[in-house]
């Protein structure tokens, strides 16, 4: 009897990250989605070009989509098809996740941010957190804990002198 437990699984390759995200916002539950995505799209992101930095997702009439993504098409993807590099794409839920992200974003007011796209068994997903933006003094809190952190490690990585 062959069973593939979770360890056995390979490590999801990251394709592209919003690193901007977790600074401008504080997240409060994380979602994964399929994407529904064309060939072209396909072929870009094996190349690396997206750009998630500006993007939002926005549930409407019940589903999920992922809005201003920018996937660059390659030069020799495809003749035949127009490529719109920002178009709106449709995200893959759980009927229930759905009802769970649309009571919090109508009536608590939180935004969907996606974090990360990556490649789960040759499937593309997006991870998006649930999130409420940061005010300005949160922010320089964020800033401010970053930098004690690395001065935390510069100090404890420098040896201890031995006086003789």
């Amino acid at each position: 009897m062959n069973k593939t437990s979770k360890s056995d699984e390979p490590a999801p390759k990251t394709i592209a990250v919003n690193r901007k995200a977790r600074y401008d916002y504080a997240f409060e539950d994380y979602f994964e989605a399929g994407i529904v995505l064309q060939g072209w799209e396909v072929k870009s992101l094996r190349a690396g070009k997206v750009q998630i930095s500006d993007s939002y997702v926005l549930i409407r009439k019940g589903e999920a989509w992922l809005i201003n993504t920018l996937i660059t098409p390659l030069l020799s993807a495809s003749t035949h098809i127009q490529a719109e590099p920002t178009r709106t794409r449709k995200l893959l839920l759980h009927k229930k996740e759905l009802k769970t992200l649309i009571g919090s974003v109508e009536r608590q007011g939180y935004t969907l941010i996606p974090l990360s796209i990556y490649w789960v068994r040759g499937h593309v997903k997006l991870k998006f957190g649930l999130a409420k933006g940061k005010k300005k003094y949160d922010k320089r809190e964020t800033e401010r804990d970053r930098d004690w952190q690395r001065t935390k490690q510069r100090l404890f990585k420098k040896p201890m002198h031995n006086k003789k």
